[in-house]
């Protein structure tokens, strides 16, 4: 993947965002949009070994579109300023499961893993586990491998009071206030260009296997997979 390609073009798109300048540039962003689906589909190929519930999937499946839905958002640029794929079991960016995310905007690449914004009787069932299951969450992060890339659940998503039905002396209340299960990890600009950038990811993933399997369990038991 020429990340580096791919980053110029969505800075410049930051800078110009306007249909005028975006047809104008329809070309490389084409260009830039099937380098980056190539590279999906190989991450997805080499993911599907590490985590096989990923088998079948396309990058086609775990890709957003670049084109924003203004109509009911008071920012009117018509352009995400990113590109993004999610690997998730069962249908990808539409899956309520917890999976793998990369995200490439000038400045602010990341990866990310887990359930984000998962609906009521899903959150609840969440919170239930980590209830039950503290101890197995606390090895989970506190591996050595899962430790050099992450610290802890994302807290910009969290209720400020413990929910109605959970105990507010519980060891780690923090966790329960969670409205989305997500552990990031940034990367530079520089890391995403690298040639090696694909092992790293590939890394990084499996150090968020186990939290991502944690979750899943959950999401199992309620759809009755």
């Amino acid at each position: 993947m020429n990340t580096k390609k791919i980053l110029n073009f969505l800075s410049l798109l930051i800078d110009n965002n306007n249909r005028e300048w975006f047809n104008a540039n329809k070309e490389l962003y084409l260009e830039c949009k099937a380098d980056f689906e190539l590279f999906v589909d190989q991450y997805i190929t080499r993911m599907s070994v590490l985590d096989p519930s990923l088998q079948g999937l396309t990058a086609k499946d775990c890709e957003w579109r670049i084109y924003r839905d203004t109509r009911f958002s008071a920012d009117k640029t018509p352009y995400k300023d990113h590109f993004g794929a999610f690997l998730a079991p069962h249908g990808g960016k539409k899956s309520p499961y917890g999976g793998y995310y990369v995200h490439l905007t000038p400045g602010g690449c990341m990866f990310a893993a887990g359930i984000w914004g998962p609906e009521k009787d899903l959150l609840h069932s969440l919170r239930m586990s980590v209830l039950d299951n503290y101890d197995e969450l606390e090895a989970i992060m506190g591996d050595e491998h899962f430790r050099r890339y992450f610290r802890d659940f994302d807290t910009y998503y969290q209720l400020s009071r413990t929910p109605l039905g959970f105990p507010r002396d519980f060891v780690h209340d923090e966790w329960l206030r969670l409205r989305a299960f997500t552990v990031t990890c940034p990367l530079s600009d520089t890391e995403v260009c690298t040639p090696d950038f694909l092992d790293k990811l590939l890394d990084i993933s499996a150090a968020a296997k186990p939290l991502n399997d944690f979750l899943n369990y959950s999401v199992d038991e309620l759809y009755d997979r």
